[in-house]
């Protein structure tokens, strides 16, 4: 609910405008009485247009962000077959201004569009939006409508003013006839009943018109001899409905709900009025109690509205912060998966303090949450716009990587050993340049390219062997390397079996096993992987490279997405990155060994080296094979759950 700059009054300004009311009439009559009685009707109508102002104001934030232009239309028909008393001038306003904002919006975006295509802005022109004219002929069959309502309710009203001063003109004359008291007291009492039941007069009017009728009504029991049991009957019985009245006010002020007090006071104000007067002595002390108890829930009512006014600046400054929070970041660097990740945190973030945050000011409150739309909007459109782009370079990542598995295939069966060499090294450096690509193809290209590289590498590699004894003798140096890590697998090895002894004596195994040149070539991978195996098996028995503890590590980060598809998504991308790249780096390595000259000290030197390098890569393969495998399994489980 919306309040105003000029908010109610409090209740002191309240009780001296009814008692100037007092002051102004006989201060020993009943007429001190309505004119008070007016000044609560003042504040009752006040309070029903703040509540009513915050019905509008919860129905404005609950059609901010869901109306569309078809939507109001739809609404405006309905609008349009309900009756005119059901229709609010707030909700027409709101319908209009929601249409043509929309339609601006609408506007803008085509004109931005049409200057964007290379269109002269002064040129653009605004299409006819065919909406306009059934919004226009609808809206006016509800103005209409109103309109009529209001004529209907008017007359009404006239005829209600002249009906009350024809009972006010007959009582002012009966006041006169002294003679027949008896004979008027009854008809007296019909007329003020009719007055009680007569709808509202014109509110220029309705002041006077009910001074007039206190008047008459006073003078009729004043000023004429009226029968002495008659009026005391009658004064002894509005005594005691006022009384009750005046206890029922004086309770109402420990009341727990404001606003409930407060319309129970306004219903106890209009008993009041429909209850004759009392003894002369008695009417100032009586409504002096019920006015002093009317006040202190008056008073309540004043302070909880003004405590909302401050609640509600309070809100808006909240508000306004949190628009230059958001206002305040920059989404232009955000070039990455993971920083639109974590800028979507902060906006989510944003949006959810934003709920926490009640109600500002009507007015403030609907310009902050357009601002604080606006950046939102903004936010994940130029994010939308990044993953489309996205999903276009990698598929065009793919038929990159595609063109070049073909070329490779077409190379495979070459026995142009250098030259198809030097292709196919170039081709795999031009694969490293290329980005990512969509995940459910990007094993299948790999191996196709790697497959083809394999099988050509393979063929050189078996043609160009020539060197078999040394290679014998260089397979059972080797061997005996293996024999000496079979004895340390061994359930009875009796040597130092600590972290560093291991990790200097399996330094020295690899540095033998380095310095030994070429095996057989059918027996090349056999021994290697018996080698490498049996090397692992070692550093696993005795945990020197402390994987479990990285395993596991690895492990409970993997089980603290399961339920995060979107993380488990972009961590096995990170995996497959490294692995791609690790095997291309192994591919390298290999051709690289398919055509250059070790025959020097220094090359083979190099030799060991790439082998080394070859069998760390071959390692950090595997572990990031198992790394996403146990992704995968993570993945499929969350799916099925």
């Amino acid at each position: 609910m919306e309040l105003h700059d000029q908010s109610p009054a409090p209740e002191k300004e309240v009780t001296t405008a009814v008692e100037a009311t007092q002051a102004s009439e006989a201060p020993k009559t009943e007429s001190a009485e309505p004119a008070a009685e007016v000044a609560v009707e003042d504040l009752e109508s006040e309070a029903i247009a703040e509540e009513a102002e915050e019905q509008a104001h919860q129905a404005d934030e609950e059609t901010a962000v869901v109306l569309t232009k078809d939507a109001i239309i739809e609404r405006l028909r309905n609008l349009a077959e309900n009756d005119a008393a059901d229709i609010t001038a707030e909700e027409l306003g709101r319908i209009k201004q929601q249409f043509y904002q929309l339609k601006t919006e609408e506007q803008r975006a085509a004109r931005e569009t049409f200057i964007a295509e290379g269109g002269d802005p002064e040129a653009f022109e605004p299409v006819l939006d065919p909406l306009e004219e059934t919004f226009k002929q609808l809206f006016t069959v509800v103005k209409e409508k109103k309109a009529e309502l209001r004529a209907r309710q008017d007359a009404e009203r006239e005829a209600n003013l002249k009906v009350k001063r024809e009972i006010i003109a007959e009582l002012s004359a009966m006041s006169t006839d002294a003679d027949n008291v008896n004979r008027h007291y009854a008809r007296a009492k019909e007329l003020q009943a009719q007055f009680l039941t007569v709808g509202e007069v014109p509110p220029t009017e309705a002041s006077n018109v009910w001074k007039e009728y206190q008047e008459a009504r006073e003078r009729f029991y004043d000023q004429l001899k009226v029968n002495k049991e008659l009026r005391d009957y009658d004064f002894k019985k509005n005594l005691a409905q006022k009384q009750l009245l005046c206890e029922q006010a004086e309770l109402l002020n420990g009341e727990t709900d404001v606003i409930v007090a407060f319309r129970r006071l306004q219903d106890l104000h209009d008993k009041w009025r429909e209850i004759g007067p009392v003894s002369k002595e008695l009417r100032e002390e009586l409504w002096t109690r019920f006015k002093d108890a009317s006040a202190l829930v008056n008073k309540r009512y004043q302070a909880y509205f003004e405590e909302r006014k401050a609640r509600e600046l309070a809100n808006e400054q909240a508000k306004e912060a949190l628009c230059e929070r958001v206002e305040a970041l920059d989404f232009e660097p955000i070039k990455t998966y993971a920083d639109w990740d974590n800028m979507t945190k902060i906006i989510m973030e944003a949006q959810a303090d934003w709920k926490k945050i009640g109600f500002a000011s009507r007015k403030a409150n609907n310009a902050l949450f357009t601002r604080f739309r606006a950046v939102c909007d903004r936010f994940f459109t130029l994010k939308s716009d990044f993953f489309k782009q996205m999903k276009e370079t990698q598929a065009d990542n793919l038929a990159r990587k595609t063109a070049l598995a073909e070329r490779a295939e077409a190379l495979k069966d070459s026995t142009d050993w250098r030259k198809t060499t030097d292709e196919l090294v170039a081709l795999q450096k031009e694969w490293r340049t290329i980005g990512a690509v969509p995940k459910k193809q990007s094993d299948a290209v790999w191996r196709r390219f790697m497959d083809a590289c394999d099988a050509f590498f393979d063929a050189k590699k078996a043609a160009t062997g020539s060197q078999r004894s040394a290679e014998q003798a260089n397979l059972q140096a080797k061997q005996a390397i293996i024999d000496e890590l079979r004895v340390i697998m061994g359930d009875n090895y009796d040597g130092d079996t600590s972290r560093n002894t291991l990790t200097d004596k399996l330094a020295e195994l690899r540095g033998r096993w380095q310095e030994i040149g070429h095996v057989p070539f059918k027996l090349k991978d056999v021994i290697y992987d018996e080698f490498r195996q049996l090397l692992r098996d070692v550093e696993k028995k005795y945990d020197l490279r402390q994987t479990r503890a990285r395993r596991a590590e690895f492990e409970a980060n993997v089980a603290g997405m399961a339920g995060n598809p979107g993380k488990l998504n972009r961590e096995r991308d990170r995996l497959v990155r490294a692995l791609e790249a690790k095997r291309a780096d192994l591919a390298t390595y290999s051709n690289n060994l398919g055509f250059l000259s070790f025959k020097s000290k220094g090359g083979e030197s190099m030799l060991r080296e790439m082998e080394r390098r070859m069998e760390r890569l071959r390692d950090e393969i595997k572990s990031l094979e198992e790394k996403i495998e146990l992704v995968d399994k993570t993945e499929t489980s969350t799916d099925k759950a």
